[in-house]
């Protein structure tokens, strides 16, 4: 019996690490993209930024109490007498999405890893307990949300790009209005990401604020941090911009100051990311630590320390090492970006997750910023997008629920399989 729980903590930790590995190399990997194909970061720093913001993020303020079975797609109930049945199914789940999210990042295509997660769930449940066992209303949900979120951040971006054209870069002199609006940009993108981190992120780790209280500090913060850009643009090197000396070396420090303007929206949106995604990682492993430790099926399993240290390195080794393919695709093929088109992209995209977290509407994170990324494209005229790119992500982004179900269908067999030899041996 010994034997058994040891292998099946093993197994648990192994597919929990890989696919915290593959949610760094696509998830993590796309929302990285914008700054490093706006040139305001490298891929290095880039790697910096999410290692640092999405461990802390997912260390510090991802241990909420995960459900065992992810978002209530299936029916707890039928698994609340046989432990074995959750355990096979959260293992197949795991490796399922995880070798989805391999493949799709593999061809630098930027897929839903929490899409991935739940059509694992749905394969494995249609396997193991039949049709009835899937809330088939939620999938629905799920399926709407591919075309309603990456709309809504097109919608945002679009607009933004054209504010910042007609605010800034059309003007005679734009040093004098990039110092009159950029503060505002600043504000808006701290408050929304201030938000993310207030309202989601750091309920769990004893600051469980009400909305009005969670909304004031936010906008205190965005407050603060907009006076301290305004004096780094009164101080700094913007100030060269006084007399310009025409062309476009004009908006070079302009576009330098969005730069830095992306390294905050990036900083932010890394820390609540790894604070909310890193479940689709370790909640399954929490699931399997419950019954191993408990003996039964438990509705939710708090997360140990430890679960969410393997989540967070997994992430930061899946950048490092798998990640620059999707990074490409974002940041560089679906159309050119400079550092206030990027801005746009992941401002709009934050504000996305926070307005969709807010009716309830499940988002993914890729599909909102690549959507983000389309209107700052749509934005500067219908020929600055690569449709082929485009199409072939759309592609991705529709078999990636069925794929994971297929894929865990044959993980769960498989696995199955192997305990039944295992067991007569």
């Amino acid at each position: 019996m010994d034997t058994s729980v040891t292998v099946i903590v093993i197994a648990a930790i192994c597919s929990g690490l890989y696919m915290a590995w593959a949610i760094g190399a696509n998830d993590v990997a796309n929302s990285m993209g914008t700054s490093i194909g706006a040139g305001a970061i490298t891929v290095g720093g880039a790697i910096l930024i999410a290692g640092v913001f999405e461990f802390l993020g997912a260390f510090l303020a991802g241990g909420e109490v995960t459900s065992t079975i992810r978002k209530g797609i299936i029916d707890a109930g039928a698994l609340e007498h046989d432990p074995d049945l959750l355990v096979t199914g959260m293992l197949s789940a795991l490796l399922a999405a995880a070798a989805w999210l391999t493949v799709a990042s593999r061809f630098g295509w930027p897929v839903s890893t929490t899409h991935s997660i739940v059509g694992a769930i749905i394969g494995f449940a249609v396997a193991a307990i039949g049709f009835e066992a899937v809330h088939w209303r939620d999938v629905a949900t799920i399926a709407a949300s591919w075309v309603v979120t990456p709309i809504l951040a097109g919608t945002i971006s679009y607009l933004l790009v054209l504010s910042v054209q007609r605010l800034i870069f059309d003007k005679d002199d734009p040093a004098v209005y990039a110092r009159r609006y950029v503060p505002v940009y600043i504000f808006a993108a701290a408050l929304v990401t201030s938000m993310v981190t207030f309202v989601k992120g750091l309920k769990h780790v004893g600051m469980d604020l009400s909305t009005p209280t969670a909304i004031l500090y936010s906008v205190l913060l965005a407050g603060l941090v907009a006076f301290v850009g305004r004096l780094v643009i009164d101080r700094g090197s913007f100030r060269s911009l006084e007399s310009p000396t025409g062309g476009q070396s004009r908006f070079t420090d302009v576009e330098r100051v969005f730069g830095v303007l992306m390294i905050v929206t990036a900083s932010g949106m890394a820390f609540a990311h790894g604070s909310n995604d890193v479940a689709n990682a370790v909640g399954p492993v929490a699931a399997i630590m419950g019954v191993v430790s408990m003996g039964e099926v438990a509705h939710k399993s708090a997360v140990p320390p430890w679960v969410l240290l393997i989540g967070a390195l997994g992430i930061v080794v899946g950048l490092a090492t798998f990640g620059y393919r999707v990074m490409a695709t974002i940041g560089r093929k679906i159309t050119e970006l400079t550092p206030s088109r990027g801005f746009a992209a992941e401002f709009a995209a934050a504000t996305t997750v926070v307005v969709a977290s807010g009716t309830g509407l499940p988002v993914s994170t890729t599909q909102t910023l690549v959507g983000a990324v389309m209107g700052v494209g749509l934005a500067r005229g219908m020929g600055a997008l690569d449709f082929g790119v485009v199409r072939t992500i759309f592609v991705s982004w529709i078999v990636t629920l069925p794929v994971g179900a297929v894929l865990a269908v044959v993980f769960y067999y498989l696995l199955t399989l192997v305990s039944a030899r295992g067991a007569g041996l």
